[in-house]
Order: C-alpha cells, then sequence, then structure tokens
C-alpha cells in the first residue's frame, strides 16, 4: 500500500525574509522561511575560512632584476601590486574636484522612486518576465489577463499587456543608447551592369603578475604615451575591447546569418566579464554581402567584402575618435565624474576573422612574418606592423605580396586609421579556436585516430569501439584508454599540450608560469615530430592555430591572462531571434542591468524603511521585519533555494577549498553496510582529542553515544575559474556517497584528503574514495566525518609519459581494503581516477560504476578542473 503524501499546505506564503550579505549587496534573493534564508546564507555567501595554501606549482627564483616598489636596493616580501591611476574626480565641467569632495550631482529633473515603474514590485516583476524568463509577448499578455481576473484585483493587473510592460522599459532613461544604421555601396557601383553584390602585479618575491588586461604591459605602454600630451595628465585610460563573430541562427524563417559586433571596457576585471553578466555589451551587426553562385569565388567580390569590413568597422568608431586623443568626462562607479580617454585594445576573434582583420591571405601567422610553409621554424619571422605592410605594398606587386608575404594589397587593416594601434599586436589570443578546437580536436585527435587506423588496420573498428563505445567524435575523459594503444613519445606530446593548455587556463600567471610554459610548449614541439615520423603529417606540421602558441607568452606579458580574452565570451551573448528583436531585447536588457545598478547605488534596496514598496501590489507580502542574517536560525532539513546545482559557479569569497555536508541529514541505522565503523569512529576520537599520540587498545578509546547522522553527499567549494566559476572563480561541486545515486547505480566518489601542506603537489596528498559521510556529537563537540576506503602511490614520481602520478588500493595487513574515518576538514575536492589499461578490451558489460573495483591502478588526473591541475602535480 502507498504511504500517503504529507498534507501540502495550500496558503500562499509570501517571501518575507531577504538576503542582506554585506560582501553580495545585489543579491537580495527573497525567501518564505528564516531556515530558507539561512540554507541560501550558508550555500552561496557563506564566508569561509582559508585553509593554509600548498607550495605553488611553478616556483620562482628571483634573479635580482625586479626593482618593485620603495627601495631599489630591497627585495620586495610578499605579493603586491602596482595600479594604474584611477583619474582625478572632476565636476561637471571638467574640471578638478577639492581632494575629499562629494561626487557631483546630475541636472536631471527630480522623479519619483523606481520611475518609470509604479514601484519597486513593478521593476521586480519586469526583470523577472522580460529579464529573467523571457517570456514571449502572447505569454505575458495570457498572464495578465489570468492576473486580472483575480479576486480583489478589481480588474487592473500591474501591466496592460506586453507592449506596456515593453514602453516601460523603454522608457528608462539610464543606459539609453538608441541604435542607428548606415548604408554602403562600392564606390564602382552605377548604371545596371555589372554584378548584383555592387548594388547591395607583481607576486612573491617581487615576480610579475598578469591577471587582468591593465596588468599587462600593453596597458601600461598606452599610458606612457598618452601621458606626452599635456591635456591628458589626471585622466584615465579605458581600453574598448571588441569581438565579432559571425553565426547562424535557425529561426521559423530558416537558417539566416548574423555578424554580432560586441565591446567591453577594458578596466573590467576579467571574472566579471567571464561570468558571463553584463560586461559584454552587443554594440552592433556588421553588413554580409550577398552575391549569386556565380560570382561567390569571384576575386573582385571577396576584395569588396574586405573593404566593407573595414569601412564599417571605421564608420562606427569614427564617433570615438576625438576621444581616443582628449580626455571626456565620464560618470564611474565610485560615483564622481573622472576624465577618461580611450584606446582601441585587443581584438577576439577565430581564425578566419583573424585573417580578415590582419588583412592577410588564410594560411598565414596574423600576427608575425613567418612564412606559411614553416611558421614554426622561420628565423627571419618578425612582428608585423602597418608601416611594415605599407612598404612592402609600396615595394611590391600584388601577387608577390600574396604569394611571397601572404599580404592583401590595397587595403589597411581599419584599426590603422585610429591612434596607438596595431591590429597585429591586439589580436587577442584565443584559448577555444587556437587550443581547445584549433590544435588538439581538430588535430592532435584527428592525428591519434589516424595513427590507430594506420596500426591496428583490420582490428580498427573493435580498437575505437572499445576506447569510446558511442563513437570518436569529440575526445573526453572516457576516451583515454586511447592513449594507451600509442607510442610514449606520442603520449609525451599530448601530456606537453595538456600542461600547456592548462596553464595558459590560469587567471594568473606569474614569471613562474611562464617559464613553465615555455618548457610545455618546448616539449610539445620537440615530441610531437611522431606525428611526421609515423607519416601521419609527413610534409611537416606549419598550421596556424599551432604557431599561434608561439605567440602566448608575448600576448600574456601584453594582455593579462587569456581567459579573459577568449572568444566564449562575446558567443555566451548570441540570442536566437531575428535581428529586430536582438536589437530591442538587448538594448532593453542593458536597460534593466543599468537600472538596478543606479537603484542599488542610490540605496534603493529592501530595507525596513521602504518594504511597503513592494505592498502596492501584494497586500500584506512583508508584514514583518527584515531579520539579520545574525539571527536566522538553522533547520538543516529544509531546504528551499532551488539554486543549488550538481556542479555550479559560486559567487562567494575566493578560498582554496571548502567542504560542507549537505543540508538533509538522515538517521543512521544499525544496517549501514559497514560493521567495522564503530570501532573506527573510536579511533578516530581517539586521534583527534590526542594529535600525534599512538593509537592504544581499542578498549581505551572514547566511544560515541549519541545518535548519528548520515549524508549522501558534501559540496566542496573551491578556486576553479572555469566556464562554471562565478566573479571569483569559485565552482561547487557535489561529492556522492550514494548505494543509489539518481535512483540508478551506486556513486562513490574519490577525494584529495591532506597530508601534509608543506609539501608540494601530490607529495602533500592522500587520494581516497568516501563510502559514506556521517556526523555525530561527542561532549559537545560536532564532529563532520567521512569514511573512505585509501589508496596508495604506485611508485615515487611522475609517470614520464602521462605526466600523472600513479595509485592502487591500499590492503591492510589481513589483505581487506584499508578504510578509516577522517574529519571532513581534511578533504579538499574530487578527485578523478582513470584506469591503467591492458592489452585486452574491455567487457562490453562493465559498468562505469564498477570501475574502482575493475582496474588494479589508476592515474591520478591532473586534468580534471583547474583546482586539480594546481594540486596533483
Amino acid at each position: 500500500m502507498a504511504t500517503p503524501r504529507a498534507t501540502i499546505p495550500l496558503k500562499y506564503q509570501p517571501q518575507r525574509y531577504y538576503c542582506t550579505d554585506t560582501v553580495n549587496s545585489d543579491c537580495q534573493k527573497g525567501f518564505i522561511s528564516a531556515t530558507g534564508l539561512n540554507h541560501h546564507y550558508n550555500a552561496v555567501h557563506k564566508h569561509h575560512t582559508t585553509r593554509p595554501s600548498h607550495p605553488q606549482q611553478h616556483s620562482w627564483q628571483p634573479t635580482g632584476q625586479h626593482d618593485g616598489s620603495g627601495d631599489d636596493n630591497v627585495e620586495p616580501q610578499g605579493a603586491y601590486y602596482v595600479k594604474h591611476p584611477p583619474g582625478t574626480p572632476v565636476d561637471l565641467n571638467g574640471d578638478d574636484l577639492p581632494e575629499g569632495a562629494s561626487p557631483p550631482k546630475p541636472n536631471t529633473p527630480s522623479k519619483r522612486a523606481w520611475h518609470p515603474f509604479e514601484s519597486r514590485a513593478h521593476f521586480e516583476l519586469a526583470d523577472f518576465i522580460f529579464h529573467q524568463n523571457e517570456m514571449p509577448g502572447a505569454q505575458i499578455d495570457e498572464l495578465m489577463h489570468i492576473w486580472a481576473s483575480m479576486p480583489g484585483q478589481a480588474g487592473t493587473p500591474p501591466y496592460a499587456n506586453h507592449e506596456h510592460l515593453y514602453s516601460t522599459i523603454d522608457a528608462i532613461s539610464e543606459g539609453d543608447a538608441p541604435w542607428t544604421s548606415f548604408s554602403m555601396e562600392s564606390v564602382e557601383a552605377g548604371g545596371s551592369g555589372g554584378p548584383s553584390w555592387k548594388h547591395s602585479v607583481f607576486g612573491e618575491k617581487g615576480q610579475c603578475v598578469w591577471s587582468d588586461l591593465m596588468t599587462g604591459n600593453w596597458a601600461w605602454n598606452q599610458c606612457n604615451e598618452l601621458s606626452k600630451g599635456p591635456d591628458n595628465h589626471g585622466a584615465m585610460f579605458v581600453p574598448i575591447i571588441l569581438g565579432s563573430d559571425k553565426t547562424t541562427v535557425s529561426v521559423a524563417t530558416g537558417n539566416n546569418e548574423y555578424y554580432p559586433l560586441y565591446i567591453s571596457a577594458g578596466n573590467v576585471h576579467n571574472g566579471m566579464r567571464c561570468a558571463h553578466g553584463e560586461a559584454v555589451s552587443l554594440l552592433g551587426f556588421l553588413s554580409i554581402p550577398k552575391t549569386d553562385k556565380e560570382f561567390e569565388a569571384d576575386p573582385e567580390f571577396h576584395t569588396f567584402q574586405r573593404h566593407l569590413f573595414h569601412t564599417s568597422l571605421e564608420a562606427i568608431f569614427h564617433a570615438m575618435h576625438p576621444a581616443m586623443t582628449k580626455p571626456q568626462s565620464v560618470k564611474c562607479a565610485d560615483g564622481h565624474y573622472h576624465r577618461a580617454i580611450y584606446g582601441l585594445g585587443p581584438y577576439i576573434a577565430d581564425y578566419p576573422e583573424q585573417a580578415l582583420l590582419a588583412c592577410i591571405v588564410q594560411g598565414w601567422c596574423p600576427k608575425c612574418t613567418a612564412h606559411q610553409t614553416h611558421l614554426d621554424h622561420d628565423p627571419n619571422a618578425i612582428l608585423c606592423n602597418h608601416e611594415y605592410t605599407q612598404l612592402l605594398m609600396d615595394s611590391f606587386a600584388s601577387y608577390v605580396l600574396w604569394q611571397k608575404y601572404g599580404i592583401v594589397d590595397d587595403i589597411l587593416p581599419f584599426i590603422a586609421s585610429f591612434p596607438h594601434a596595431n591590429i597585429h599586436e591586439l589580436i587577442a589570443p584565443d584559448i577555444l579556436h587556437q587550443i581547445i578546437k584549433g590544435t588538439f580536436k581538430d588535430h592532435l585527435v584527428s592525428w591519434v585516430e589516424t595513427y590507430l587506423k594506420k596500426h591496428y588496420k583490420n582490428d580498427f573498428a573493435a580498437v575505437l569501439a572499445d576506447i569510446d563505445r558511442h563513437g570518436f567524435k569529440q575526445w573526453t575523459g572516457n576516451d583515454s584508454k586511447a592513449l594507451m594503444k600509442v607510442p610514449n613519445e606520442m603520449l609525451q606530446a599530448l601530456s606537453a599540450f595538456m600542461d600547456f593548455c592548462y596553464i595558459v587556463c590560469q587567471s594568473s600567471l606569474g614569471e613562474a608560469d611562464l617559464e613553465a610554459l615555455d618548457k610545455a610548449l618546448q616539449h610539445f614541439e620537440t615530441h610531437h615530430s611522431i606525428f611526421e615520423a609515423e607519416g601521419i603529417h609527413s610534409d611537416g606540421i606549419s598550421i596556424p592555430q599551432i604557431h599561434a602558441l608561439q605567440h602566448y607568452h608575448e600576448a600574456i606579458e601584453l594582455f593579462g591572462a587569456p581567459n579573459g580574452l577568449s572568444t566564449p565570451i562575446v558567443e555566451s551573448k548570441h540570442i536566437h531571434a531575428e535581428m529586430a528583436q536582438v536589437l530591442l531585447v538587448n538594448q532593453w536588457q542593458d536597460k534593466l542591468a543599468q537600472f538596478q545598478a543606479e537603484c542599488l547605488a542610490e540605496g534603493r534596496e529592501l530595507t525596513i524603511d521602504n518594504l511597503s514598496l513592494l505592498n502596492s501590489l501584494f497586500s500584506g507580502l512583508l508584514d514583518k521585519p527584515l531579520i539579520p542574517q545574525d539571527n536566522v536560525h538553522e533547520d538543516t532539513s529544509f531546504q528551499d533555494d532551488p539554486y543549488l546545482q550538481e556542479a555550479e559557479d559560486d559567487d562567494s569569497e575566493r578560498v582554496d577549498a571548502v567542504v560542507q555536508l549537505a543540508h538533509k541529514p538522515s538517521e543512521m541505522g544499525q544496517d549501514i553496510g559497514h560493521p567495522e565503523l564503530p570501532d573506527l569512529v573510536s579511533i578516530f576520537l581517539f586521534q583527534q582529542r590526542n594529535p600525534g599520540v599512538d593509537v592504544p587498545d581499542i578498549s581505551k578509546c572514547p566511544k560515541a553515544i549519541d545518535p548519528g547522522y548520515s549524508f549522501s553527499s558534501a559540496v566542496a567549494t573551491f578556486y576553479a575559474p572555469s566556464d562554471f566559476s562565478g566573479a571569483n572563480g569559485m565552482h561547487r561541486q557535489c561529492i556522492h556517497a550514494s548505494p543509489s545515486w539518481r535512483k540508478g547505480a551506486p556513486c562513490y566518489d574519490c577525494v584529495f584528503v591532506e597530508k601534509d601542506p608543506t609539501l608540494p603537489g601530490f607529495q602533500g596528498l592522500y587520494v581516497a574514495q568516501v563510502l559514506l559521510f556521517f556526523s555525530f556529537h561527542y561532549q559537545n563537540v560536532h564532529y563532520p566525518c567521512a569514511l573512505v576506503q585509501w589508496f596508495t602511490p604506485v611508485g615515487n614520481e611522475l609517470c614520464i609519459n602521462t605526466g600523472m602520478w600513479k595509485v592502487g588500493h591500499e590492503y591492510d595487513e589481513y589483505g581487506d581494503h584499508l578504510v578509516s574515518v577522517i574529519h571532513l576538514d581534511s578533504i579538499l575536492q574530487p578527485a578523478h581516477l582513470i584506469g591503467i589499461y591492458g592489452d585486452e578490451y574491455i567487457p562490453p558489460d562493465l559498468h562505469y560504476s564498477d570501475s574502482l573495483a575493475a582496474f588494479g591502478s589508476f592515474y591520478v588526473n591532473k586534468y580534471s578542473d583547474h583546482h586539480a591541475f594546481g594540486l596533483a602535480f
């Protein structure tokens, strides 16, 4: 007989408690109970205690050549930063303000709070419907009809219809930037003849550290150049980051090509830009000329396309040209007006667009003069600039420029018309298309597959099926068995490339990291010759995406960490809709975001004094005061925060790692599958209360008599600046210890456990598999714990071929798996183990959940995430 469900309260429960976290003041999520607020605070905003840092993977020894700050003879100790001056505060006329003066108030007519919205609730409803939920207009109309028919609404909904909502958003004055357009045509167009297209920081020991764009040498060089103008003194430099990405979107009318152009301020932190927030804006759409099929390969048509692209960009930024030589007054986040001088900065684009931007022939390098046939080994290669290009154009015929120098004649990049700008320098490194896709997926994976096909011949299909039962189209962690079937030198090339990739993806890089980057690139270039020797790429490796790796060292010194200038940042802004909708949606979303920021800056936020604003729509919504965070009582069995996922970003401040038990405990019964647990708990208690003392006879160890509670998972929060990280680079993952995960197979995850924080890398760590999460009290002390099964290192050093450590199961004197109880604080984060494969095929019925039992030894995967790469070296 089915168990009846608990009675569900049918009465509406308003959100009475709102987040007031001081660090993330713009959160302000609402909850119906104090326990829900407390759960949200602990999961999202809790300010964790930082554990001692492990030694860095790439240590750096100073050479004595760094001046640092202060006395040149004193070597700086610890990390320090040299900041760009923020600019002198000015009044509305651009004149300097006295030191300590308050920001001037703009000369705008007074208006009621939350104008043009009737109240804060009207604004939040508009933001929820339009920005967060992206509700279609027809559904907005239906919602308003239902709302009006509700008893007590007197037939008046908050908005009459979707047009009323849209017009209210459009009336926001903050962030208003109307769209404009312009037309162009070929200067040769005339009459009816011819083709139709003619008519249409410094770190430890004083080492330099590069992170955000403003930490790079390029920004400093620009400031030095601008400082030569006496009118620029006291101004701040604002780089303009650009990005474009031609894309095809599918809508009801078919496939439509769009060419969006994006813009971002260069003095925004990389974390804000990578968090896919409002730091990147849609600037416009570039024209895509069309022609009949007979003219698609016409060189004259291609010339027109190039000229149209560069002329359009030059026209778009023509209005900003005066602001690149003379400072303009602009309101900043501190409320003050500052003099700002702008400059064109890095341009984010994939390789075909880089070639278009640099006006070079496809297959050549957009940054240097290396010859197409031997990009990586051209001793005469130098960095390009516009003056050098113009000199070649004045000296050689078009066909010589094309064949010998890879230069497209009769056109200079649009950026040559702007001050202090060189497109060959400003082309940003592209992690996605140059490293992950351009080098790894499109070439290395393809070459490995070619090798397997060549050497296994008749058995190739079986080998490929054994590697990946779902088809070898994308190489994931489950396909690592392919690495066991290739020569060791090929493994070493792949390992060196992976090291290069993970170093580049760091959010900040010091001089030691750049030395390690150069070393990894050198090893990769040495060992990837195996693909030439095996006849896979026998004509030599001269590929622009792979050659681009040679420019990363210099690009990092110029522009900071590459992960702040990658193409996914602009690709994330693509909206699948008609162009007219795209224009309005982006404009209105910018307005809503700017309006919210202005409201927060002016103090229009949820406080006890203005909670009555919300009552304009809902009577009795907040009939209790907003309680401070310290007075929230915790009920760990309650959860009403829908935002927690298996793995997600975290907006809390940066810490190395912290692990917390889940918030839904179950009382531990007698049958938990581990009869030895009581004795292990006694040993654990003795060790906790007597650190460093040998464990005596079990009978002399303390016994825990209070009931314990088991948990199916714990949440690890650690620093891993990836696509799923918050603005501070924090990431959350669940660690499972469940006999049935999602009503399926069991899931018992592996973790890194701290052994000695003073030892470098994996030497200071253990690896264990979690069998059970539980907690109990002993003498009024709370102990969150884990029952773990241990692994032991195989050998005393990294595998020379894969660059990873090996581990195997650890056994006690009776031949059983060694298990023990550890404190939750000793767990750093999840660990990923890769089985070390033999020559035999994997049984087709082997389930992935049995992999830790099926293999005798494993690689410790240091490439599972950014934090693991910094731990397991």
